[in-house]
């Protein structure tokens, strides 16, 4: 799934071009149901605006009415609850705090089988070549994983993931 990207598909991959969480949602949920891993490298917002507009809010004299969030659906959570058995879901969680707390906090509450979570802020992790991160499994283990290229901590994720299903 993608949404808002300007880049070209990658080749042999299917692309669903999506421009909302509710859109992400069935989309992914479509796809994992005959998948044998799901890994969800992003998420969306927490929340967004309950009401969309059209247009373009323009200035006026008048202040604008303050935005009302609403909460967008938890798609990881939503994935993990439904799950077949023998498929694995990884989430992912960008932290700006307590790495291992939050990360436990957000595994438990998820119910994923493992979570990538990393440090982000002050030039880490978002647009940048490099990561750090601890993957996190429903089972107590714990893989550090040192700050290096992405390739080399996506090889790591995927070596946890084909462990497994094997």
């Amino acid at each position: 799934m993608a949404a808002n990207t300007c880049l070209a598909d990658p080749a042999g991959v299917h692309v669903i071009q999506v421009t909302s969480a509710a859109q992400l949602g069935q989309a992914v949920t479509a796809a994992a149901a005959a998948a044998d891993a799901v890994v969800m490298a992003a998420a969306v917002a927490d929340y967004r605006p309950a009401t969309r507009s059209e247009v373009k809010l323009k200035k006026t004299p008048k202040a604008p009415e303050p935005i009302v969030l609403t909460e967008n659906p938890d798609i990881l959570r939503e994935l993990a609850g439904q799950r077949r058995p023998g498929q694995v879901i990884v989430g992912f969680a960008a932290e700006t705090g307590d790495l291992i707390s939050n990360g436990l906090a957000k595994l438990s509450a998820k119910g994923c089988d493992l979570l990538v979570v990393n440090q982000v802020g002050n030039g880490l992790a978002f647009g940048t070549a490099d990561n750090a991160a601890v993957i996190l499994a429903a089972e107590g283990r714990r893989t550090p994983v040192p700050f290096g290229p992405k390739e080399a901590l996506a090889d790591v994720i995927w070596d946890l993931v084909a462990a497994r299903l094997s």
